[in-house]
Protein backbone atom coordinates (compact mmCIF):
# COMPACT_ATOMS: atom_id res chain seq x y z
CA UNK A 1 0.00 0.00 0.00
CA UNK A 2 1.31 3.50 -0.88
CA UNK A 3 -0.39 6.69 -0.59
CA UNK A 4 -0.41 8.61 -3.73
CA UNK A 5 -1.28 12.39 -5.53
CA UNK A 6 -2.33 12.55 -8.73
CA UNK A 7 -2.00 15.59 -11.24
CA UNK A 8 -5.44 17.54 -11.42
CA UNK A 9 -6.50 16.96 -15.22
CA UNK A 10 -9.72 18.05 -17.26
CA UNK A 11 -11.98 15.21 -17.34
CA UNK A 12 -13.38 16.24 -21.00
CA UNK A 13 -10.14 16.55 -22.40
CA UNK A 14 -9.30 12.88 -21.25
CA UNK A 15 -11.97 11.13 -22.36
CA UNK A 16 -11.34 12.80 -25.60
CA UNK A 17 -7.71 11.38 -26.02
CA UNK A 18 -8.50 8.14 -24.13
CA UNK A 19 -11.64 7.54 -26.50
CA UNK A 20 -8.83 7.15 -29.56
CA UNK A 21 -6.36 4.88 -27.73
CA UNK A 22 -6.44 1.57 -29.16
CA UNK A 23 -7.20 -1.39 -26.72
CA UNK A 24 -4.97 -2.58 -24.12
CA UNK A 25 -4.44 -6.77 -23.94
CA UNK A 26 -5.62 -8.46 -20.91
CA UNK A 27 -3.58 -7.12 -18.18
CA UNK A 28 -0.69 -8.46 -15.80
CA UNK A 29 -0.75 -5.78 -13.41
CA UNK A 30 -3.85 -4.32 -11.86
CA UNK A 31 -4.15 -1.00 -9.67
CA UNK A 32 -7.04 -0.43 -6.99
CA UNK A 33 -7.53 2.03 -4.63
CA UNK A 34 -8.99 2.19 -1.77
CA UNK A 35 -10.20 5.54 0.92
CA UNK A 36 -10.01 5.61 4.91
CA UNK A 37 -12.58 3.92 7.48
CA UNK A 38 -14.05 0.73 8.17
CA UNK A 39 -16.33 1.22 4.71
CA UNK A 40 -13.14 -0.04 2.96
CA UNK A 41 -13.00 -2.99 5.10
CA UNK A 42 -13.76 -5.60 2.01
CA UNK A 43 -11.41 -4.21 0.23
CA UNK A 44 -8.48 -4.12 2.93
CA UNK A 45 -9.24 -8.29 3.21
CA UNK A 46 -8.86 -7.98 -0.44
CA UNK A 47 -5.42 -6.78 -0.52
CA UNK A 48 -4.41 -8.46 3.05
CA UNK A 49 -5.67 -12.01 2.09
CA UNK A 50 -4.83 -11.38 -1.83
CA UNK A 51 -7.71 -12.23 -2.79
CA UNK A 52 -7.73 -10.94 -6.11
CA UNK A 53 -4.43 -12.82 -6.96
CA UNK A 54 -6.36 -15.89 -5.69
CA UNK A 55 -9.22 -15.59 -8.05
CA UNK A 56 -7.01 -14.37 -11.25
CA UNK A 57 -5.37 -17.14 -10.68
CA UNK A 58 -8.31 -19.41 -11.14
CA UNK A 59 -9.19 -17.11 -14.33
CA UNK A 60 -5.95 -18.40 -15.72
CA UNK A 61 -4.24 -15.23 -14.84
CA UNK A 62 -1.44 -16.63 -13.05
CA UNK A 63 0.95 -14.35 -11.57
CA UNK A 64 -1.36 -11.13 -12.04
CA UNK A 65 0.50 -8.40 -9.85
CA UNK A 66 -1.86 -6.12 -7.62
CA UNK A 67 -0.86 -2.38 -6.38
CA UNK A 68 -3.12 -0.75 -3.90
CA UNK A 69 -3.23 3.04 -2.98
CA UNK A 70 -5.15 4.93 -0.25
CA UNK A 71 -6.76 8.27 -1.20
CA UNK A 72 -7.96 11.05 1.05
CA UNK A 73 -11.58 11.49 -0.76
CA UNK A 74 -12.91 11.03 -4.03
CA UNK A 75 -11.62 13.77 -6.17
CA UNK A 76 -8.43 12.11 -6.80
CA UNK A 77 -9.47 8.83 -7.30
CA UNK A 78 -11.68 10.16 -10.16
CA UNK A 79 -9.24 11.66 -11.73
CA UNK A 80 -6.80 8.99 -11.53
CA UNK A 81 -9.18 6.32 -12.65
CA UNK A 82 -10.01 8.34 -15.81
CA UNK A 83 -6.45 9.28 -16.53
CA UNK A 84 -5.77 5.41 -16.74
CA UNK A 85 -3.57 5.54 -13.55
CA UNK A 86 -6.37 3.33 -11.93
CA UNK A 87 -7.84 0.82 -12.94
CA UNK A 88 -10.53 0.38 -9.78
CA UNK A 89 -11.70 2.73 -7.35
CA UNK A 90 -14.76 2.55 -4.50
CA UNK A 91 -16.34 5.65 -2.67
CA UNK A 92 -19.60 6.83 -2.33
CA UNK A 93 -22.71 6.82 -4.90
CA UNK A 94 -22.54 10.26 -5.34
CA UNK A 95 -19.32 9.86 -6.82
CA UNK A 96 -19.96 6.84 -9.03
CA UNK A 97 -23.41 8.69 -10.21
CA UNK A 98 -20.66 11.54 -11.29
CA UNK A 99 -18.36 9.34 -13.09
CA UNK A 100 -21.10 7.67 -14.88
CA UNK A 101 -22.98 10.23 -16.20
CA UNK A 102 -20.00 12.16 -17.53
CA UNK A 103 -18.91 9.54 -19.42
CA UNK A 104 -21.72 7.55 -20.34
CA UNK A 105 -21.92 6.05 -23.71
CA UNK A 106 -17.94 6.27 -23.89
CA UNK A 107 -15.05 3.90 -24.17
CA UNK A 108 -13.99 5.28 -20.65
CA UNK A 109 -18.05 5.30 -19.25
CA UNK A 110 -18.00 3.97 -15.56
CA UNK A 111 -19.94 1.42 -14.23
CA UNK A 112 -20.09 -0.16 -10.48
CA UNK A 113 -18.67 -3.36 -9.79
CA UNK A 114 -20.52 -4.00 -6.82
CA UNK A 115 -21.41 -2.53 -3.26
CA UNK A 116 -18.56 -2.58 -0.84
CA UNK A 117 -20.61 -1.95 2.33
CA UNK A 118 -24.12 -0.88 3.57
CA UNK A 119 -23.51 1.34 6.64
CA UNK A 120 -24.52 4.98 8.07
CA UNK A 121 -22.93 8.08 8.26
CA UNK A 122 -23.71 10.71 11.03
CA UNK A 123 -23.38 14.40 11.34
CA UNK A 124 -21.70 15.57 14.74
CA UNK A 125 -21.04 18.93 16.27
CA UNK A 126 -19.56 20.07 19.00
CA UNK A 127 -21.85 23.11 18.69
CA UNK A 128 -24.05 22.52 21.54
CA UNK A 129 -26.67 25.04 19.99
CA UNK A 130 -27.46 22.67 16.74
CA UNK A 131 -29.72 20.42 17.30
CA UNK A 132 -31.19 20.03 13.41
CA UNK A 133 -29.02 21.19 10.35
CA UNK A 134 -31.56 23.97 10.63
CA UNK A 135 -29.90 25.40 13.41
CA UNK A 136 -26.43 26.05 11.67
CA UNK A 137 -25.33 29.67 11.15
CA UNK A 138 -22.81 31.66 9.70
CA UNK A 139 -20.14 30.35 12.89
CA UNK A 140 -20.12 27.14 12.04
CA UNK A 141 -18.04 24.81 9.47
CA UNK A 142 -18.92 21.18 8.52
CA UNK A 143 -16.06 19.12 7.46
CA UNK A 144 -16.82 16.42 4.63
CA UNK A 145 -14.21 14.55 2.74
CA UNK A 146 -14.87 16.70 -0.39
CA UNK A 147 -17.19 19.93 -1.04
CA UNK A 148 -20.19 19.21 -2.95
CA UNK A 149 -19.35 15.72 -4.63
CA UNK A 150 -18.79 13.41 -1.55
CA UNK A 151 -21.13 10.80 -0.52
CA UNK A 152 -21.13 13.50 3.04
CA UNK A 153 -22.04 16.98 0.75
CA UNK A 154 -24.66 15.22 -1.42
CA UNK A 155 -26.39 13.76 1.67
CA UNK A 156 -26.33 16.90 3.30
CA UNK A 157 -27.90 18.92 0.06
CA UNK A 158 -30.67 15.95 0.45
CA UNK A 159 -30.97 17.06 3.98
CA UNK A 160 -30.90 20.51 3.25
CA UNK A 161 -33.48 20.27 0.16
CA UNK A 162 -35.78 18.30 2.80
CA UNK A 163 -35.75 20.93 5.84
CA UNK A 164 -35.84 24.12 3.55
CA UNK A 165 -37.47 22.64 0.26
CA UNK A 166 -35.61 21.52 -2.82
CA UNK A 167 -34.75 25.38 -4.17
CA UNK A 168 -32.49 25.23 -0.83
CA UNK A 169 -30.00 22.29 -1.18
CA UNK A 170 -27.40 24.19 -1.07
CA UNK A 171 -28.25 26.62 1.13
CA UNK A 172 -25.26 24.68 3.39
CA UNK A 173 -22.52 24.42 0.94
CA UNK A 174 -20.87 27.52 1.86
CA UNK A 175 -20.18 26.14 5.33
CA UNK A 176 -18.64 23.04 4.30
CA UNK A 177 -14.47 22.33 4.00
CA UNK A 178 -12.97 19.86 2.42
CA UNK A 179 -11.09 17.15 5.07
CA UNK A 180 -10.18 13.66 5.02
CA UNK A 181 -12.06 11.69 8.10
CA UNK A 182 -8.93 10.87 10.22
CA UNK A 183 -7.99 14.87 10.38
CA UNK A 184 -11.43 16.28 10.43
CA UNK A 185 -12.05 14.05 13.66
CA UNK A 186 -8.70 15.17 15.03
CA UNK A 187 -9.68 18.48 14.04
CA UNK A 188 -13.11 18.42 16.14
CA UNK A 189 -11.70 17.26 18.70
CA UNK A 190 -9.03 19.77 19.15
CA UNK A 191 -11.95 22.30 19.70
CA UNK A 192 -9.75 25.19 17.72
CA UNK A 193 -12.73 26.61 15.85
CA UNK A 194 -11.67 25.25 12.82
CA UNK A 195 -14.24 23.33 12.16
CA UNK A 196 -17.52 22.65 14.29
CA UNK A 197 -19.12 19.86 12.74
CA UNK A 198 -18.30 16.63 11.05
CA UNK A 199 -20.37 14.20 8.43
CA UNK A 200 -18.10 11.52 9.29
CA UNK A 201 -18.10 7.86 9.10
CA UNK A 202 -17.41 4.55 10.73
CA UNK A 203 -15.24 3.69 12.77
CA UNK A 204 -14.91 7.70 13.17
CA UNK A 205 -18.49 8.71 14.40
CA UNK A 206 -18.71 5.86 16.54
CA UNK A 207 -15.72 7.37 18.73
CA UNK A 208 -16.37 11.08 18.25
CA UNK A 209 -20.08 10.42 19.48
CA UNK A 210 -18.21 9.30 23.11
CA UNK A 211 -16.33 12.58 23.04
CA UNK A 212 -17.43 15.53 25.88
CA UNK A 213 -19.28 17.85 23.73
CA UNK A 214 -19.93 16.02 20.92
CA UNK A 215 -23.60 14.68 19.51
CA UNK A 216 -25.39 13.45 16.29
CA UNK A 217 -27.38 15.92 14.36
CA UNK A 218 -28.56 13.46 11.77
CA UNK A 219 -27.79 10.24 10.05
CA UNK A 220 -27.20 9.13 6.39
CA UNK A 221 -30.47 6.61 7.21
CA UNK A 222 -32.47 9.13 7.79
CA UNK A 223 -31.71 11.45 4.67
CA UNK A 224 -32.39 8.30 2.52
CA UNK A 225 -35.41 6.06 4.71
CA UNK A 226 -33.49 3.09 5.53
CA UNK A 227 -29.93 1.22 4.80
CA UNK A 228 -27.96 2.52 2.12
CA UNK A 229 -24.74 1.65 -0.32
CA UNK A 230 -21.91 3.45 1.87
CA UNK A 231 -19.28 2.32 -0.21
CA UNK A 232 -19.37 0.83 -4.20
CA UNK A 233 -16.68 -0.21 -6.36
CA UNK A 234 -16.30 0.50 -9.83
CA UNK A 235 -14.35 1.11 -13.07
CA UNK A 236 -14.43 1.50 -16.94
CA UNK A 237 -16.00 0.00 -19.78
CA UNK A 238 -12.30 -0.14 -21.76
CA UNK A 239 -11.24 -2.02 -18.22
CA UNK A 240 -14.25 -4.30 -18.25
CA UNK A 241 -14.15 -5.38 -21.76
CA UNK A 242 -10.16 -5.75 -22.51
CA UNK A 243 -9.54 -7.53 -19.36
CA UNK A 244 -12.73 -9.81 -18.51
CA UNK A 245 -10.48 -11.95 -16.52
CA UNK A 246 -9.02 -9.53 -14.20
CA UNK A 247 -12.53 -7.86 -14.11
CA UNK A 248 -13.79 -11.16 -12.82
CA UNK A 249 -11.00 -11.64 -10.28
CA UNK A 250 -11.81 -8.29 -8.92
CA UNK A 251 -15.54 -8.71 -8.33
CA UNK A 252 -14.75 -12.68 -7.42
CA UNK A 253 -12.51 -11.07 -4.64
CA UNK A 254 -15.03 -8.83 -3.38
CA UNK A 255 -17.84 -11.00 -3.06
CA UNK A 256 -15.47 -13.49 -1.15
CA UNK A 257 -14.09 -10.78 0.73
CA UNK A 258 -17.75 -9.69 2.09
CA UNK A 259 -18.28 -13.40 2.87
CA UNK A 260 -15.23 -13.94 5.34
CA UNK A 261 -16.27 -10.54 7.27
CA UNK A 262 -19.58 -12.00 7.48
CA UNK A 263 -18.31 -15.55 9.03
CA UNK A 264 -15.79 -14.06 11.08
CA UNK A 265 -16.12 -10.81 12.40
CA UNK A 266 -13.59 -10.89 15.13
CA UNK A 267 -10.83 -11.78 12.67
CA UNK A 268 -12.11 -9.20 10.49
CA UNK A 269 -12.04 -6.54 12.87
CA UNK A 270 -8.29 -7.73 13.49
CA UNK A 271 -7.21 -7.74 10.27
CA UNK A 272 -8.75 -3.66 10.30
CA UNK A 273 -6.86 -2.84 13.39
CA UNK A 274 -3.60 -4.13 12.14
CA UNK A 275 -3.58 -2.77 8.68
CA UNK A 276 -4.96 0.88 9.80
CA UNK A 277 -2.94 1.27 13.10
CA UNK A 278 -5.73 2.34 15.02
CA UNK A 279 -5.49 2.09 18.93
CA UNK A 280 -9.46 1.41 18.59
CA UNK A 281 -10.09 -1.94 20.86
CA UNK A 282 -11.12 -5.32 19.06
CA UNK A 283 -14.00 -5.49 21.40
CA UNK A 284 -15.00 -1.76 19.91
CA UNK A 285 -14.88 -2.92 16.39
CA UNK A 286 -16.79 -6.11 16.92
CA UNK A 287 -19.06 -3.95 18.29
CA UNK A 288 -19.59 -2.15 15.23
CA UNK A 289 -19.55 -4.67 13.11
CA UNK A 290 -22.35 -6.36 14.83
CA UNK A 291 -24.33 -3.00 14.42
CA UNK A 292 -27.49 -3.98 12.44
CA UNK A 293 -26.94 -0.80 10.71
CA UNK A 294 -23.96 -1.65 9.39
CA UNK A 295 -24.36 -4.67 6.59
CA UNK A 296 -21.74 -6.08 4.48
CA UNK A 297 -23.18 -7.11 1.60
CA UNK A 298 -22.95 -7.05 -2.64
CA UNK A 299 -26.05 -5.95 -3.63
CA UNK A 300 -26.70 -2.00 -3.79
CA UNK A 301 -28.85 -0.02 -1.88
CA UNK A 302 -30.93 3.62 -2.55
CA UNK A 303 -28.81 4.04 -5.35
CA UNK A 304 -31.74 5.31 -7.77
CA UNK A 305 -32.78 7.56 -4.41
CA UNK A 306 -29.66 9.17 -4.81
CA UNK A 307 -29.91 9.65 -8.63
CA UNK A 308 -33.13 11.25 -8.73
CA UNK A 309 -32.19 13.36 -6.06
CA UNK A 310 -28.55 14.71 -8.33
CA UNK A 311 -30.88 14.32 -11.40
CA UNK A 312 -33.15 16.85 -9.85
CA UNK A 313 -30.99 19.41 -8.88
CA UNK A 314 -29.04 19.06 -11.91
CA UNK A 315 -26.55 17.06 -11.17
CA UNK A 316 -26.85 14.54 -13.88
CA UNK A 317 -27.36 15.14 -17.29
CA UNK A 318 -28.43 11.35 -17.85
CA UNK A 319 -31.22 9.96 -15.33
CA UNK A 320 -30.55 6.10 -14.60
CA UNK A 321 -34.01 3.71 -15.51
CA UNK A 322 -32.79 1.31 -12.92
CA UNK A 323 -30.06 0.69 -10.75
CA UNK A 324 -28.97 -1.88 -13.06
CA UNK A 325 -28.18 0.64 -15.74
CA UNK A 326 -25.32 1.71 -13.24
CA UNK A 327 -23.58 -1.28 -13.09
CA UNK A 328 -22.07 -4.33 -14.88
CA UNK A 329 -23.54 -7.05 -15.91
CA UNK A 330 -22.20 -9.48 -12.94
CA UNK A 331 -24.53 -7.35 -10.55
CA UNK A 332 -27.83 -8.88 -12.35
CA UNK A 333 -30.10 -10.66 -10.60
CA UNK A 334 -28.62 -9.63 -7.22
CA UNK A 335 -31.59 -7.61 -5.90
CA UNK A 336 -30.23 -4.06 -5.43
CA UNK A 337 -32.27 -0.76 -4.88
Amino acid sequence: MRTIAFAAAALAGLLAVDGASPAAAETDQLRAARQYGLSTLPLMIMEDQKLIEKHAAAEGLEGLTVEWVQLGGPGAMTEALISGDLDFGAGGVPSMLTLWDRTKDTPMEVKGVGNVVNMPMELVTTNPNVKSIEDFTEDDKIAVTTIKVSNQAMLLQMAAAQAFGEDEYDRLDHLTVSLPHPEAMSTLASNTGVISAHFSALPYQYRQKKQPGVHLVLSSYDVLGGPASNTVAFTTKRFHDDNPKAYAAYAGALQEAIDIINADKKAAAEAYKRMSNTDQPIEELVEILDDPQVQMTFAPQQTMKMASFMAEIGRLDNTPEAWTDLFFDNMQGQGGS
